[in-house]
């Protein structure tokens, strides 16, 4: 074998799977085409298409220029491959009071809004496909779950029940500013020393409001669940 039949050999090799693995589901799943309810199984008409709201763009970019995506993902996956939709609310909620069992899969329509689907690399923490959901419905942070994310980010371990958390802390996205007058309300109830308080940053903002964001449990067209039946 030649040189040269040896180097077009390898560069086929790897580039055929390289066109069928990144550059063909790339150009597929940046513009993938509505899927209709069956109106004849579900009350919900018209096409799948997930609401969200919040600051997606701007929070997804401070999510990953600060590593999230590599202690947390944002897969919950088919039950062959795993029992992320057993796990408590990864999936969405399994009591939900107005509208039951919420539980499902991920699919590529939930990523709608973000440059990069934020899938993740490893599980140090847990999956937060559904954090918003889950702060939101938390007895220790329902009353505000914007608060208690900001505590979280600033220090997870200052949350009894978070004492070994091995979330690190992100106090860099947040400001100490003095107190003039009234104490902000966005201020932390931290002591950061007399007549000063510590106040988000704009980059903390955009990542809580992303990451409330994050509720992937919205009912699907059948050609998209893959869940397995009820009994």
């Amino acid at each position: 074998m030649s040189f040269r039949t040896f180097i077009l050999a390898l560069t086929a090799s790897f580039g055929i799977a390289w066109l069928a693995i990144i550059v063909i589901p790339f150009f597929k799943m940046r513009d993938l085409a509505p899927i209709a309810y069956p109106e004849a199984k579900t009350v919900t008409a018209g096409v799948f298409f997930p609401k969200r709201t919040g600051r997606v763009v701007n929070g997804a970019r401070v999510y990953a220029e600060n590593g999230c995506y590599i202690c947390h993902t944002q897969l919950v996956r088919p039950t062959y491959a795993g029992n992320d939709l057993y796990r408590p609310d990864w999936g969405g909620l399994k009591m939900d009071p107005d509208r039951g069992d919420t539980r499902r899969e991920t699919n590529a329509f939930d990523f709608n809004g973000e440059k990069f689907a934020q899938i993740g690399l490893m599980r140090i923490g847990p999956d937060l496909s559904n954090v918003g959901r889950r702060v939101e419905t938390a007895e220790a942070s329902s009353a505000n779950p914007t608060a208690w994310l900001m505590a979280h980010l600033y220090n997870p371990r200052n949350d009894p029940q978070s004492w070994n958390s091995k979330c690190p802390p992100h106090r860099f996205l947040f400001e100490k500013q003095e107190i003039k007058g009234y104490r902000s309300p966005d201020a932390l109830a931290v002591d950061v020393g007399e007549n000063m308080e510590m106040v988000p940053g704009p980059d903390a903002k955009a990542l809580v409001s992303y990451l409330l964001s994050l509720k992937k449990d919205h009912p699907v067209p059948a050609a998209l669940n893959f869940a397995p039946p009820e009994e």
